[in-house]
């Protein structure tokens, strides 16, 4: 039973895995380069190098297939591409000639950006830029509370009146508190600045470690909020941060390439002549 494979192309061809085998004996192979012929059609030759730029245009999850069938049917579509490519008659034609053009400037302006970018990341701009984001930050607070949530103020009243009178702060948030995090006995967890809305947020700081605050109003209702903890939080070392930094260093690198390179270019565009920009859907043009 044959096995095949479609592989997204600018011509899409059905390619048969299993019926042909266009690899090379091993034991006859030569030293091998991108100018490898590894194979020729009406005499056009298909090299090595025509293959591995296929392979790496293909979308992840056929790269990932075995390596000899992945071969064999790049180098089937390639000539079954050439074959079929010969037989049309004529120059190319104008959207060919133009996506080509558009294809090496895309290709050439991405060599580029890769040039830059492979000197782009060193220790010493890892350094500057962790020293700029986070030299300088002192740690924040971070919180650990529970709250008890009601909706009026008298309910509130009286849920603080049996708190101070030793009712159990959890068990009492299980009873009474209208709250998500009710069932949990009013736990919240550990947050920092800004995650709570203001009102929340002042009370909680203005509280010692053990401390119940009297009953506090925001838009959610009436609040008994319950200072479990506190404590500094971790600034990031710079192996905590060394991966985002980098992608920020070469995004940086990127954006000032393309800008230093646009600005020292002679760049001319025609003001003498309008055109309508809804033309770029005509495609008839390019006939």
């Amino acid at each position: 039973m044959q096995k095949h494979l479609r592989i997204l192309a600018p011509a899409t061809l059905l390619i048969c895995l299993a019926t042909a085998s266009f690899a090379q004996d091993p034991a006859a192979a030569e030293e091998t380069t991108a100018e490898t012929v590894v194979a020729t059609v009406n005499g056009q030759e298909i090299t090595l190098g025509h293959m591995i730029a296929a392979r790496a245009g293909l979308p992840p999850e056929y790269q990932q297939l075995d390596s000899a069938a992945l071969y064999n049917g790049i180098l089937e579509q390639l000539v079954q591409q050439s074959a079929l490519a010969q037989t049309f008659e004529g120059g190319a034609p104008l959207r060919i000639t133009k996506a080509l053009e558009n294809e090496e400037r895309s290709l050439m302006a991405r060599e580029a950006i890769e040039a830059i970018l492979e000197t782009a990341v060193s220790e010493e701009a890892l350094q500057a830029l962790y020293d700029r984001q986070f030299g300088d930050i002192d740690p924040e607070e971070e919180f650990n509370a529970s709250h008890i949530l009601v909706e009026t103020q008298e309910e509130a009243l009286a849920v603080k009146e049996g708190i101070d009178g030793g009712a159990d702060f959890g068990a009492t948030a299980r009873e009474f508190s209208t709250g998500p995090s009710g069932p949990n006995g009013g736990q919240l967890g550990w947050f920092g600045i800004g995650m709570m809305v203001p009102e929340f947020e002042t009370a909680t700081k203005a509280l010692t470690t053990g401390e119940v605050s009297a009953p506090i109003q925001t838009q959610f209702g009436w609040h008994i909020i319950k200072l479990n903890e506190k404590r500094q939080a971790n600034i990031p070392t710079l192996e905590d941060v060394r991966e985002d930094l980098a992608a920020e260093i070469r995004q940086m690198a990127a954006q000032e390439a393309i800008a230093a390179s646009t600005d020292a270019a002679d760049v001319k565009i025609r003001a003498d002549v309008e055109i309508d920009p809804a033309i770029l859907q005509q495609t008839e043009l390019l006939d």
